[in-house]
C-alpha cells in the first residue's frame, strides 16, 4: 500500500483543481479505511471539489492516460510524503500542512534545530549588516537557517550560514527545476548540492503569485522560532511571522528606522508585542529552551 499510496499523492499533486487541503482530506480517508484504489468520482467526493471538479476530473484523466510516463515523471523527484518517518515533526503541527515535500540536497537537515530569518527583497545596507551580525553566531550554536531564497535579506542569510560553515534550508514557491529569482540562480544551485532546497510543487511548475504566501507557511513551520529584519506593511515576511506567531513559535524582531517603509512591519509586530531584538545574544538567549 505505501507504494500505491506514495503514487497516488504524486498523481494527486500533479493535478490541476485539487489543492492541498483536498489532498489531505483523501489521504486521512485512506488511513481511516485501509484503502486506496478509489475511483476518480470516489476522490471528487472525498477532498470536497465543486466549483474545480471539471479541471480535476480532466486532469486526473490526462495523467491516467499518460501511464508510464507518470511513472517516469516520479522517478525524477526526490520527495517525503507526511506519513513518512524522515517528514519534519514540527510541520506537521501546523494548518493545511503539505501532504508532499519534493528536495535537492541533505534531506537530513529537516532533523535538526532551525530558526527561519526572513525580510525585505529590497534590504537596505542597514538589514544586510545585521544580517552579517546574526548569522555566524547563531550558526555557530547549530541552528540550522530557514529562508526563502528570495532576493534580499533571504539570500543574504543562507550566503551568510553557508560563508560561515553554517547549514541552510530554502524552501520556494515553485518546481525545484525552476530557479525564481534568477538573481539567485547561483545560489539555488549550490544549495541543491550542499544544503537542502524543498518546495511542495513538482518540477515544471512556474512561480505563481498564490504561491509565495503557502510558501511561507512552511518556512515558519519548520522552525522554532521566526527572526524578522526589516519588513514592508502586508509583505510576505511580515505573514511568515504572524504564521509562526500562529503556530505558538517564538518570534523575534529586530528593529529599523521609524522613517522607512522596510520598518512597518518590523514595528507592527513589536507594538503587538513580538519579542525586540538587539544581538544574536537575544536570540540564543531565549532559543536555549527548545535545544
Amino acid at each position: 500500500m505505501d507504494k500505491e499510496l506514495r503514487e497516488l499523492l504524486f498523481r494527486l499533486v500533479n493535478c490541476q483543481g485539487i489543492g492541498n487541503i483536498g489532498i489531505l482530506k483523501i489521504l486521512s480517508f485512506i488511513i481511516e479505511n485501509d484503502y486506496v484504489n478509489l475511483s476518480k468520482n470516489e476522490l471528487l467526493q472525498i477532498a470536497e471539489i465543486k466549483k474545480y471538479a471539471p479541471q480535476f476530473l480532466a486532469s486526473w484523466e490526462r495523467l491516467n492516460q499518460l501511464g508510464e510516463k507518470v511513472k517516469q515523471f516520479q522517478s525524477e523527484h526526490q520527495f517525503l510524503t507526511i506519513l513518512d518517518a524522515q517528514f519534519p515533526v514540527l510541520l506537521k503541527e501546523i494548518y493545511n500542512c503539505p501532504a508532499v515535500l519534493f528536495y535537492k540536497g541533505n534531506i537530513n537537515l529537516l532533523q535538526e534545530k532551525a530558526l527561519a530569518v526572513v525580510g525585505a527583497r529590497d534590504a537596505s545596507a542597514y538589514g544586510i549588516k545585521v544580517v552579517r551580525e546574526f548569522i555566524p553566531p547563531i550558526a555557530a550554536a547549530g541552528w540550522v537557517i530557514v529562508s526563502g531564497l528570495a532576493k534580499g535579506i533571504d539570500s543574504k542569510s543562507h550566503e551568510a550560514a553557508m560563508n560561515n560553515a553554517g547549514k541552510t534550508i530554502g524552501v520556494v514557491g515553485t518546481g525545484l527545476d525552476c530557479c525564481y529569482p534568477r538573481e539567485t540562480a547561483v545560489l539555488h544551485r549550490r544549495m541543491a548540492e550542499e544544503q537542502l532546497i524543498i518546495s511542495e510543487y513538482p518540477n515544471g511548475t512556474p512561480p505563481r503569485k498564490h504561491h509565495f504566501p503557502m510558501r511561507n507557511r512552511i518556512i515558519a513551520g519548520l522552525a522554532r522560532g521566526t527572526c524578522l529584519i526589516e519588513a514592508r506593511k502586508n509583505s510576505g515576511s511580515l505573514i511568515t511571522a504572524q504564521s509562526a506567531l500562529e503556530y505558538g513559535r517564538e518570534v523575534f524582531v529586530v528593529p529599523g528606522n521609524i522613517f522607512l517603509p522596510h520598518s512597518e512591519g518590523c514595528h507592527t509586530l513589536l507594538y503587538e508585542g513580538a519579542n525586540s531584538v538587539f544581538s544574536p545574544e537575544d536570540i540564543l538567549n531565549e532559543m536555549r529552551f527548545f535545544c
